[in-house]
């Protein structure tokens, strides 16, 4: 009896019971979290893939197809997808009708760079070898077959040799292309500035002074001899013309200076397109934004982007530092330091447009309009600095991210240990010395993770900038090789902007959607590259400072 009462008590287990030490133990919890880290990175891929599929897709030169209808007509182009209508109430077809997407370009000629195509109406498709792609400088690409080329009223070439005579012109033809754009942005571009000084040289004077007179008589010599070559030069680029067959048997004069590029993808082999891809690529990368930003490269916006940001960081981190180390190392603590925190988070949460709304009225109309007044009243009406520019739009972004560096640099503050500050002060350090030697380089990991979270919101951030500097096209980039070399009153171009501009102002939609997937990429290409090279930078000051708790 007494063995019997001395067994350890067993309870019984029930369904009821099981289920509810599943829910104490928390599991369900750990399995919910690593559900949802699951579905967020499946998202992320997710996303990225299908900005990878449609836009890199752009750049690979794909074949060229000729389709005869049965009405009789021919159509050429580049087969972007098919898809299936449903039609379920028809007997001939339950699944649906297919229909085909064509790029046939032509668009001054056609109206559209794209065409719908029932394959019910196609009698035959074929790729014929011969065909060619024309990529234009306006109007978008041109699809046929090349007769001839002329010089002037001359026929230098037709039949089998005509399209090693265009290569060979259209390299000339790239080469004075960028001659011209030399002369017109270095050339024209220098003199046109030294008459704009000796205008304001002339309006700051009461009286005239001879020496300006004659240096700008000088001038409009110098201007008049560059605006000589460089008609030379556009003339000799508008000698040679093509002829381009259409789809419908017309035929097409083109000047040879519309045309940047030319390649036959029919006759290709796939070593030769993966190479044209890579160009493609890498033109797309470090080229120059044509017909109303459509078509052409990105660079000018991605130099913007980045030289941005590094002004903004370069602006908001002593700030943001400095005031971090205010409140939290010097300032004593009390309500009055409360409110300011709560004031600090709640900044934070302002919406962008609030900024930028408060950056135009005082960056570019306060501050920019003062500036002007004072140092280029010259130049007045045109205004220097009391307009948008890099410097405004960084500083209203600097603005933006403070309170991210000032909470992310407490919190690094509040990490280092107590006994670093007594030890150092024990050995007869000031308390600045201790700042500067033991406390900051201890909190330098959880300041750096302050700057990549300002640098990752400012890069992505599109409304401040359409009101303190942010333009559809720049003309000149911020840095050039013309004195003072680096430019803050200029106006700039961003990625983010850029995709809102072709994406959703573009005049041509449908021909600019693989440009908004590419430069989404790039601009995610552009914020980890910046987010790594603060993230390595963090690991290297982690690794030194190791008793660092950040």
């Amino acid at each position: 009896m007494l063995g019997r009462h001395l067994l350890p008590f067993t309870r019984r287990v029930t369904p009821k019971s099981r289920a509810q030490d599943f829910w104490k133990d928390g599991e369900v919890f750990v399995w919910l979290t690593a559900a949802g880290v699951a579905l967020t990175l499946l998202s992320i891929g997710g996303l990225l893939g299908l900005i990878m599929v449609l836009g890199l897709g752009e750049f690979w030169p794909a074949d060229v197809v000729k389709l005869h209808l049965n009405n009789g007509q021919d159509v050429i182009g580049q087969l972007i997808n098919e898809e299936v209508i449903p039609h379920s109430a028809d007997p001939e077809h339950p699944r649906g009708r297919s229909r085909l997407r064509l790029r046939v370009g032509n668009r001054d000629i056609f109206g559209a760079d794209f065409r719908w195509i029932n394959a019910d109406d196609i009698a035959s498709r074929t790729t014929p070898v011969g065909l060619v792609v024309l990529e234009r400088r306006e109007w978008g690409r041109m699809y046929g077959w090349v007769t001839t080329v002329r010089d002037a009223d001359k026929v230098i070439a037709e039949g089998p040799t005509v399209l090693d005579t265009l290569s060979r012109l259209l390299d000339e033809s790239n080469r004075l292309d960028a001659q011209i754009r030399q002369v017109e942005r270095s050339e024209i571009g220098e003199l046109n500035s030294q008459l704009e000084t000796i205008r304001q040289q002339r309006h700051a004077l009461v009286s005239k002074d001879p020496r300006l007179d004659q240096k700008a008589a000088q001038l409009e010599i110098e201007y008049q001899r560059v605006t000589e070559t460089l008609d030379v030069l556009r003339h000799q680029a508008t000698r040679y013309t093509l002829t381009v067959v259409l789809s419908n048997g017309r035929e097409v004069p083109l000047p040879l200076a519309q045309v940047i590029q030319v390649f036959r993808p029919n006759d290709m082999a796939w070593i030769s397109k993966l190479g044209a891809y890579l160009s493609n690529f890498w033109t797309f990368l470090s080229g120059e934004p044509r017909e109303a930003n459509t078509e052409g490269g990105i660079f000018p916006a991605i130099f913007g982007t980045v030289m941005m940001v590094m002004i903004m960081t370069i602006v908001v981190m002593p700030f943001g530092v400095m005031a971090a180390v205010y409140l939290r190392e010097y300032a004593r603590q009390g309500i009055l330091v409360r409110l300011v925190r709560i004031a600090v988070n709640n900044l934070a949460g302002v919406p962008s447009i609030v900024f930028g709304v408060f950056g135009l009225g005082f960056f570019v109309y306060a501050a920019g309009g003062t500036i002007d007044q004072l140092f280029f009243a010259d130049a007045l009406p045109n205004p220097t600095f009391g307009t948008g520019g890099i410097l405004w739009a960084s500083l209203t972004l600097a603005l933006l991210t403070v309170p991210v560096v000032i909470v992310a640099t407490e919190e690094g503050l509040s990490a280092v240990p107590r006994e670093f500050r007594e030890g150092s002060l024990g050995l007869g350090g000031t308390k600045f010395q201790t700042l500067c030697h033991v406390i900051l380089p201890c909190a330098l990991p959880g300041i750096l993770t302050g700057l990549i979270l300002a640098m990752a919101r400012a890069a992505g951030e599109v409304a401040p900038l359409m009101l303190t500097g942010v333009v559809k096209l720049a003309p000149s980039l911020p840095v050039d090789g013309d004195f003072p070399f680096f430019h803050l009153d200029r106006k700039f171009m961003h990625l983010g902007f850029h995709i809102y501009d072709v994406g959703f102002q573009s005049p041509n939609v449908e021909a600019a959607k693989p440009m908004v997937y590419m430069t989404a990429l790039t601009l995610i290409i552009v914020v980890v590259g910046l987010n790594l090279l603060a993230v390595v930078i963090r690991n290297r000051v982690r690794k030194r400072y190791a008793t660092s708790t950040v």
